[in-house]
């Protein structure tokens, strides 16, 4: 069975870091993509940032791109999300989630992962 559990969430001001965590296990996959998603209310679910199990490759959307850095330990099966100089916009519920790669590549499109946790709520203030 596939589990994943996000914790780290919080409420921080403007300027301030978090470190989401993603606790994975089950994922029935030798080699996979782990990315992390976020929604905020109103809004549509959209991909933020995904690694590669094998290689460690990563993607970002432009938005996060050199506030957030995705990491895994693959020792722990946990899944990390460094996220720096964060915005009021970054305010959202983050979730975690697993899928197969594409043709040895990782994507952060919602539709090519399988697994998803719970979610965990992030609120930046200003």
């Amino acid at each position: 069975q596939v589990q994943l559990v996000e914790s780290g969430g919080g409420s921080v001001q403007a300027g301030g870091s978090l470190r989401l965590s993603c606790a994975a296990s089950g994922l029935p996959y030798s080699r996979y993509c782990m990315g992390w998603f976020r929604q905020a209310p109103g809004k549509e679910r959209e991909g933020v940032a995904a690694i590669d199990s094998g290689d460690g490759s990563t993607i970002y959307i432009k938005s996060v791109k050199g506030r957030f850095t995705i990491s895994q330990d693959n020792a722990k099966n946990t899944l990390y999300l460094q996220m720096n100089s964060l915005k009021p916009e970054d305010t959202a519920m983050y979730y975690c989630a697993g899928g197969p790669t594409v043709g040895s590549v990782c994507y952060i499109a919602l539709e090519l992962y399988n697994y998803w946790g719970q979610g965990t709520q992030v609120t930046v203030s200003s």
